[in-house]
């Protein structure tokens, strides 16, 4: 154990390090780059997105070669860096709380198989409901996964942990992924003063070169990799991975002398301040150890001896150092930033129990306190107060609770929300657009009614107040398409910028049923409420005459993560609406790439620099992949050509009575296309009248353009719409020709073949 961090050895100066000013995602994209990985796999999430958004632009500038792949979402991110680990070189991921738990299945595979690879766990509350502020559910979730887990409290120590991970998760004797922890938000984002070296080759010297037993690219020497194993084969492999995870425990001791030798900076198992004569001690993880420390520093000056414990890594557990440092301390308090329901303590207090528990003289008391969830901030008054109730723990006539919640605030009983605005009527939304379907063919026929200054007349679904950006163009779609359709709806956003901005807590914009679930699982969710209505209509439990609207609005990129669970809902036909607001990425994790994103569009993981020239790949047509599930009906709509989308999101309804239906809306966002809020309709009219976003639609297979700029004579080229957007302002130069003249073919590649589709009913 150590009362200081950063220590300097007594034989040797460190080598040569440039001072800053950085946070921990700051650093951790820092130490990728000078370890120089071969891969990352990554997929955006607040708050460890920002390591991605880093280490791109650095890419974008020719700072390091590392190879930047996004995934669908996190768990094709997890597959991908595995595939890479299998190919014999360094891999690196960050993610964070459902990211993680979403990629879960593929950790224990990893470590199963034995391969390397770093991840940072950038840790946050996992929902629901959905916070995306620090406490350690997720990290709790990673213990059984069988990766190494390494702690760290301070953007300084972020940097140093990610380079030490390399060292220890490959050794022959180890080979096993690690974690580097560490807090979002309170690491993550907040800068502190740190260092790193002023040259990429000392940390290529302290870890080495990688040395792979096996690598899936040597053909000559073919080997299996994650074979199907029965017993009694598997708990053979289990202890083999239980014995590297034994090795690693005894090779942390020496790395961490090791990088003291070049860094200046010494680090151990366990950390600990003032616990030399301590009494009574609190043990907290991660960032909360500095403010706990100032808790200790008030009361030692009133004449109490406490102190202060904090591990470095967690997997594996350094259950001799727990066992030593609470010899003789009388009371303990375990602080968790995560329950473990039912368990009466967090994970830490419960390994911290067992481990103590292994002493036969141990007679320390152990109470257990739950604390900052959700962000919920850890002040030094916060300190004290667990500190004193480790001390009163000590008394047996002072009536401690062995476990609690510290800092919850019980809420008034019998109180009850009122309803700010009263939710829409039925008869008030009704009448207004109504379609006519063709008895003979079942197809909607006509719209009648698409009057758009009566339809301002129309109650809203969504109400004023949300907190999104000025321009934002989620809310003129949604304000469009709801005004048009009639009756009972219900809705289901999964996460994004609409539902962020709209069901903030304790208020709501929704005047009607709202449902979240995450990116992922959006339409899954909403065809099972649908099926339960059906299910209840069919055994009476409900009218028979009882016909609810569903829809499901996705955007921010939810047609990447959500596409499998979409296309599932698509094919069993399940009778809901898919409205995907298109704003070219991820707007509300800070504007990363999707495969909407066009090519050549600047982001922060696709920027525009001498070395990279904004996104690599065309955009992705979720309209053509929908109209191959072979739906009833598929659209494009505009805010532009409004009465064009109040005339298909009429039929989208109507037909959703048949099965999915699926109508895409392009999306302005005047924060990330980086241009000006007023002449957003501008924009979007250009998109359109480029033929970059062609408004048709696909009405049980037959393909209809219902705008054609060609015809009227407005067809512009794409450059008259890239040039109104700051975030293609790189492609007006010269040099970046190429990729316009490649925007241009592919925009009228896609054009040619909808008008031949538009030409014949076979297509």
């Amino acid at each position: 154990m150590a009362n200081n961090q950063t220590a300097k050895t007594a034989n040797k100066e460190p080598l040569p390090q440039i001072q800053g000013l950085l946070s921990g995602n700051e650093m951790a994209a820092m130490a990728a780059k000078h370890i120089n990985f071969h891969i990352m796999g990554y997929y955006p999430i607040t708050p460890s997105t920002e390591v991605a958004e880093n280490l791109d632009e650095m890419k974008a500038f020719g700072e390091h070669d590392i190879r930047m792949i996004p995934g669908d979402g996190e768990h094709g991110a997890a597959g991908i860096c595995y595939g890479a680990t299998l190919g014999g070189g360094r891999v690196f991921n960050a993610t964070s709380a459902n990211g993680f738990l979403f990629s879960i299945e593929q950790y224990p595979v990893q470590s199963g198989t034995r391969f390397p690879m770093l991840l940072n766990l950038v840790t946050r509350s996992v929902s629901g409901p959905l916070d995306i502020k620090c406490d350690h559910s997720d990290l709790y979730m990673a213990l059984n996964t069988g990766w190494i887990i390494l702690l760290a409290r301070s953007p300084q120590a972020v940097y140093d942990m990610n380079i030490m991970a390399i060292k220890i998760g490959e050794m022959k004797d180890v080979r096993l992924p690690v974690i580097v922890a560490y807090d979002g938000f309170f690491t993550s984002h907040q800068k502190r003063r740190v260092k790193y070296f002023t040259d990429r080759q000392f940390v290529q010297d302290f870890i080495g070169k990688p040395e792979y037993i096996y690598t899936a690219l040597d053909p000559e020497h073919p080997i299996t990799f994650g074979p199907y194993m029965n017993e009694p084969d598997l708990i053979n492999n289990k202890k083999q991975q239980s014995l590297a995870m034994e090795a690693a425990y005894t090779h942390l001791p020496e790395i961490f002398k090791q990088y003291a030798a070049i860094s200046g900076r010494e680090y151990h198992t366990v950390e600990t301040y003032k616990m030399e004569d301590a009494e009574h001690a609190l043990f907290v993880l991660n960032s909360s150890y500095d403010t706990a420390k100032d808790a200790v520093d008030n009361l030692r000056k009133q004449g109490k001896k406490v102190g202060i414990v904090s591990p470095s890594v967690i997997r594996p557990f350094p259950r001799r150092e727990i066992i030593n440092v609470f010899k003789q301390v009388k009371s303990l308090c375990v602080a968790d930033r995560a329950d473990s329901y039912g368990a009466n303590g967090g994970n830490m207090t419960l390994e911290v129990k067992a481990a103590l528990k292994d002493d036969p003289d141990n007679k320390t008391v152990v109470i257990s306190r739950i604390y900052g969830l959700g962000g919920k901030e850890f002040f030094t008054e916060d300190a004290v107060q667990l500190l004193e109730e480790a001390t009163d723990a000590g008394s047996s006539n002072k009536g401690i609770k062995l476990f609690e919640y510290h800092g919850v605030n019980p809420g008034k009983e019998g109180y009850s929300m009122e309803m700010a605005i009263p939710p829409v009527n039925k008869e008030s939304v009704t009448g207004q657009v109504t379609a006519q379907v063709d008895t003979n063919t079942g197809r909607v026929s006509d719209v009648r009614g698409v009057n758009a200054p009566a339809l301002t007349m129309v109650p809203r679904r969504v109400v004023p107040g949300h907190g999104a950006c000025p321009g934002c163009g989620i809310f003129s779609n949604l304000n469009i398409f709801f005004k048009s359709i009639e009756g009972d709806v219900v809705v289901l956003f999964h996460t994004g910028c609409g539902e962020v901005v709209t069901s903030g807590y304790p208020y709501s914009s929704h005047r009607i049923t709202y449902i979240h679930n995450l990116f992922q699982n959006g339409a899954a969710t909403l065809s099972g409420l649908v099926e339960m209505m059906e299910e209840k209509i069919k055994r009476g439990e409900l009218p028979q005459d009882k016909h609810i609207t569903f829809v499901m609005v996705s955007g921010d990129g939810g047609m990447d993560i959500g596409m499998g669970p979409a296309i599932g809902t698509a094919l069993k036909g399940h009778r809901l609406i898919l409205l995907e607001y298109d704003n070219e990425g991820y707007m509300n994790t800070g504007d990363q790439l999707s495969f909407s994103t066009p090519l050549g569009h600047d982001t922060s993981t696709s920027h525009a620099g001498p070395y990279q020239k904004g996104k690599r790949t065309h955009h992705k047509d979720t309209a053509q992949i929908m109209a191959a599930c072979h739906i009833p009906y598929v659209a494009t709509v505009a805010e532009s050509n409004y009465s064009d989308m109040i005339k298909k999101a009429r039929k989208a309804q109507e037909y959703s009575k048949e099965g999915f239906v699926y109508v895409k809306a392009l999306s302005l966002c005047p924060l990330s296309w980086r241009s000006e809020e007023q002449i957003g309709e501008k924009i979007i009219a250009k998109a359109v009248d480029s033929c970059f976003f062609p408004l048709y639609e696909v009405d049980h297979g037959i393909t209809k353009i219902t705008y054609d700029p060609e015809a009227k004579g407005k067809k512009v080229p794409v450059m008259e719409w890239l040039k109104l957007m700051g975030k293609t302002k790189h492609l007006t130069k010269p040099e970046n020709k190429d990729v316009v003249e490649a925007f241009q073919k592919e925009v009228d590649r896609r054009w040619l073949r909808l008008k031949a589709m538009h030409e014949s009913p076979y297509l």
